[in-house]
């Protein structure tokens, strides 16, 4: 979505103020465009955090119809949440009197690291398995979903509809990005279910097991950069990234990550993003792994934010309208194509990286085609 810079700013500066709970002033005659600012909250499903950042604002020039949406929003929100957290210590109790361990990955868990949780927009609930149990956990949920996606057999990928949530089980953390990275996300998988890789959430109902810090922020990242390589990313998925490398900053085996990200050859990324964090959402730059202060990263996450901002969250603004009306191969031929534009334009932020990373995704393009996924 395009919006005019005096909007965009003011988005921004309402982000990082519910993102970090500090205050913020808007100038009280700038000519805003809330139906704009309200609809860019919307696409990068970050409402929460800016109807939190207007409130901490106190600004009083906010359209009441504007307000009004915002704040039913958060209700909505509010209400959502606390009913997924209920689903999720529910079917994870199942799970482990069947003999399965999941682990909760992303979403409900890494809301905690918010100061209100609450305010994150939820999505699906994402549950990976190691070993025997992603087909026991097949076996045990399949008769409970109104609908089941086509199996991502190649990935160990599922998705079922149990109402009203979308559970996604998951056998690999794999990235389909590049051979090196994941060996490296084998052996992080390998450590999140070795007994010291995980932490627990508290559900009030049940404890959720969660991947430990160390290896939920190279998860967590690697997962963006796979988004972002693969069709676009969006900024709730970079505020949990940095709400996430806050809540444990202190904990953090940077040795560790360097060594991992070196590993993957992925510390050119981690820089550049490091440096998305700092300068646009606030992130304090003592508590950023690897973050520099060079001109450089900042036009990296300059050029990281034009491409968010046009995409939205997750391809929002893309024209998929081919994909209920086109035929598989004509869906895959368009789909092509746009990986192709991206890659280009990603190779002006990241030129090792999108050729690296090019023959790979368009190997698993083929392979998911062959197999019909998708």
């Amino acid at each position: 979505m395009k919006t005019d810079n005096i909007t965009q700013s003011a988005f921004f500066a309402l982000l990082r103020s519910g993102l970090w709970e500090k205050g913020t002033a808007l100038p009280p005659d700038a000519p805003i465009d809330f139906s704009a600012l309200y609809k860019l909250a919307e696409e990068q499903s970050v409402t929460g955090l800016v109807a939190a950042g207007l409130q901490l604002s106190h600004y009083s020039g906010m359209p009441e119809d504007i307000a009004s949406k915002l704040a039913d929003e958060v209700r909505h929100m509010s209400v959502r949440n606390r009913m997924m957290n209920y689903f999720i210590s529910v079917i994870v109790e199942q799970m482990r009197q069947n003999g399965i361990r999941p682990l909760l990955l992303k979403g409900q868990g890494i809301a905690q690291c918010y100061e209100k949780p609450k305010l994150r927009a939820s999505g699906d609930i994402d549950l990976l398995l190691q070993g025997g149990d992603y087909e026991k956990a097949k076996k045990l949920l399949m008769p409970m979903a109104e609908s089941v996606e086509q199996e991502a057999a190649s990935v160990k990928h599922l998705g079922l509809s149990i109402s009203p949530w979308l559970v996604e089980l998951h056998g690999s953390i794999r990235s389909t990005l590049s051979r090196r990275i994941d060996r490296e996300m084998d052996a992080i998988q390998a450590c999140m279910f070795s007994g010291t890789g995980s932490r627990v959430w508290d559900t009030g109902a049940n404890e959720v097991q969660l991947p430990s810090p160390d290896e939920d922020i190279v998860y967590v990242f690697v997962h963006i950069l796979q988004h972002y390589y693969r069709g676009g990313i969006g900024l709730r998925q970079l505020c949990d990234w940095s709400r996430l490398v806050w809540t444990y900053r202190d904990g953090i085996d940077r040795t560790l990550l360097e060594s991992r990200l070196k590993s993957m050859r992925l510390d050119v990324e981690w820089r550049a993003f490091a440096a998305f964090a700092v300068e646009l959402l606030g992130m304090p730059a003592e508590a950023m792994p690897l973050y520099e202060p060079k001109p450089s990263l900042k036009r990296k996450a300059d050029r990281i934010k034009s491409f968010i901002m046009e995409v939205g969250n997750f391809g929002y603004n893309r024209d998929m309208s081919y994909y209920s009306s086109r035929p598989f191969l004509v869906r895959k031929l368009i789909s092509f194509g746009q990986r192709v534009a991206d890659l280009c334009r990603h190779a002006r932020t990241f030129p090792l990286g999108a050729l690296r990373f090019f023959p790979f995704i368009v190997f698993n393009g083929l392979r998911s085609a062959a197999h019909g996924e998708g």
